[in-house]
């Protein structure tokens, strides 16, 4: 498995098994999966309402704890918890995670942030991160933080490669870990006849081409999946490696548009909702 090197100096893989959108009982399964056939990264967060499936999935592959990399997410309705930490711990079955991200700029995002320092500081967190920080958010975060994230996770695309954050990122050596990917499965994208060429060329299939550069671009990528064959197919993306040719011409279709639009209405929202956790 590839890994990048983080600003503390700690290493995370570049490639593993996202849980989004999963139920408990594939997220599970999904987890559990792919960690047989070799993932050692695992990314879930409070608001998937599926940590202790991923728990389970995590001692049922077999796996040793230390050999995987756990990363979840705060959700804004326990950014005040004084517990927060502590009960995503609990869920996960776990003494610490390697990643703990506050999920939205929501509600006290502040004091959630302080509550990833403190982690972090006190050996519960091995890193930390922001997930959908950008513009103004991070602006202000940047004036307050005490300790520099490791990790931001945003949307990431050939189609939005994040170029006016990435002058931040960059500054501080803070990576990016992609969400949508595949660019929400628009078939557009995935029918870019570059996509199609390279994937002749290395006998792979387009998806796997975009989730290759991704690496390469040096963002960490967590494609979701239930089903156990694409599972293993995202996995099977770091056999080949494009050339600086090749990054060029995915580089020309940056079209730095977005799929997913968030409002000041569902900032709100995210703030007032609290997930149903499962017990």
């Amino acid at each position: 498995m590839e890994k990048i090197r983080l600003n503390n100096n700690r290493e995370c893989p570049v490639v593993g098994i996202g849980t989004f959108m999963l139920s408990p009982a594939e997220a599970e399964n999904s987890v559990r999966e792919a960690l047989k056939m070799g993932y050692s990264l695992v990314d879930t967060a409070n608001a998937y309402v599926n940590e202790r499936a991923c728990g389970r999935g995590l001692r049922a592959s077999g796996v040793k704890r230390e050999d995987v990399f756990i990363s979840t997410k705060l959700w804004p309705s326990e950014y005040e918890n004084e517990n927060a930490v502590n009960e995503t711990l609990e869920r996960l079955s776990v003494d610490y995670v390697d990643l703990l991200y506050i999920h939205q700029p929501a509600g006290n995002w502040m004091a959630g942030y302080r509550q990833l320092e403190k982690a972090y500081r006190d050996g519960k967190a091995k890193n930390i991160g922001i997930s959908n920080f950008e513009g103004k958010y991070i602006d202000e975060l940047q004036a307050n933080w005490e300790i520099v994230p490791q990790f931001i996770q945003v949307e990431a695309h050939p189609y939005f490669t994040q170029k006016e954050l990435r002058k931040t990122l960059d500054k501080y050596n803070i990576k990016l870990m992609s969400w949508y990917p595949l660019g929400h499965g628009d078939k557009s994208l995935i029918n870019e006849p570059v996509f199609a060429e390279l994937g002749r060329k290395y006998g792979k299939t387009p998806a796997q081409i975009i989730l290759r550069w991704h690496t390469q671009m040096g963002f960490v990528v967590i494609p979701g999946s239930k089903t156990k064959d694409h599972i293993k197919d995202n996995l099977c993306i770091l056999d080949f490696k494009l050339t600086d040719e090749e990054m060029a011409q995915i580089a020309a279709l940056d079209k730095n548009e977005r799929y997913y639009h968030r409002t000041d209405a569902q900032l709100a929202g995210f703030a007032a909702w609290k997930p149903d956790f499962e017990k």
